[in-house]
């Protein structure tokens, strides 16, 4: 297989063995690979990969289509078309990925949009449904919102019955943003006139949740899973208790097989169904060849944009 390979900072295309399934396991031919920001800091050597994840073959979601099975795998015949989260290795012409993690890409859904899709709008369910118990009428402040999770969350949230308000510093991207269905597109100082809000998606770090946790609802549930612009805040306790706010952070790459079993199930049960009728989509902004990598993580760190950037195999 062909592979982008992390070494000493440059990324490099190299040939490798393709990897060889284990008993749970599904070897994929990737057609599409999006980038995140773990892509960016695993390259700086800031995010190592997890046990178990090619150490220096970046990557964490994909899609393609199954070519091998592991022994204990009876569904996910050969040729069906998947997408999915991994630890690591995605960004390759061959991957590998657990059967209980994989989803299977809905026909209306081609393998560009499907290799932007699992890392973001997993992240996003787990956050907003699972951590924060999001419900329709609540009301939820998404910051960083035209990010790749951001636009999911808004998605997600929207379709469920909330009330989104979205806080964006660059205001050359709110239109965009509305247009994922966001009733208020903000910056980032106009957030407290903006509440009380249910629940806070925390995407940015300290500098905005310091700013949320001042305008919080009674009940309220605040999940960080985002700290780009700072990982420290001083925190007003008084303020959360009389609030009887609930405060959580969760990360989604080291977790065991069975939660990110738990975690594709979800998705495939609350979200799968949307994705298939249209009602959430994937905003591609460009698309680059595998052998163009160099180029692809350039324009992911160049800021200033909003949609995916993918890696296509062919």
């Amino acid at each position: 297989m062909r592979a982008v390979v992390i070494h000493d900072g440059d990324l490099l295309i190299e040939e490798r063995p393709n990897p060889v399934p284990q008993p749970t396991e599904v070897l994929v031919e990737v057609a599409a690979a999006g980038l995140n920001g773990a892509d960016i800091l695993q390259r700086r050597g800031f995010y190592p990969a997890p046990a178990g994840a090619p150490v220096d073959i970046p990557g964490l979601e994909f899609a393609g289509t199954v070519v091998e099975r592991g022994s204990e795998v009876s569904s996910l015949a050969v040729g069906t078309r998947v997408m999915g989260i991994v630890a690591g290795g995605a960004q390759a012409t061959h991957c590998l990925i657990d059967a209980s993690h994989a989803l299977v890409v809905p026909d209306s859904v081609d393998f560009l949009c499907a290799g932007g899709f699992a890392e973001a709008f997993s992240t996003a369910h787990d956050a907003l449904i699972t951590q924060a118990r999001l419900k329709a009428g609540d009301r939820v402040l998404i910051s960083g919102a035209a990010g790749g999770v951001g636009t999911a969350a808004i998605q997600i949230a929207v379709n469920l019955g909330a009330t989104v308000v979205a806080s964006v510093r660059d205001a050359s991207r709110h239109e965009q943003v509305a247009g994922l269905g966001a009733s208020n597109v903000i910056v980032p100082e106009d957030v407290g006139h903006y509440g009380p809000y249910d629940v806070v998606l925390e995407l940015v770090g300290a500098p905005s949740l310091d700013v949320a946790l001042g305008a919080l609802a009674m009940g309220a549930r605040v999940s960080v899973i985002g700290v780009g612009a700072g990982a420290k805040v001083e925190l007003n306790l008084l303020g959360l208790m009389g609030a009887r706010a609930q405060l959580t952070g969760a990360t989604l790459r080291a977790r065991s097989r069975e939660e990110k079993a738990a975690v594709a199930q979800g998705v495939r049960e609350d979200l799968l169904p949307l994705l298939t009728s249209g009602k959430l989509r994937v905003p591609i902004l460009q698309s680059f060849p595998l052998s163009d990598v160099a180029h692809a993580y350039e324009r992911f760190t160049a800021g200033g944009k909003l949609g995916k950037i993918v890696l296509v195999t062919t």
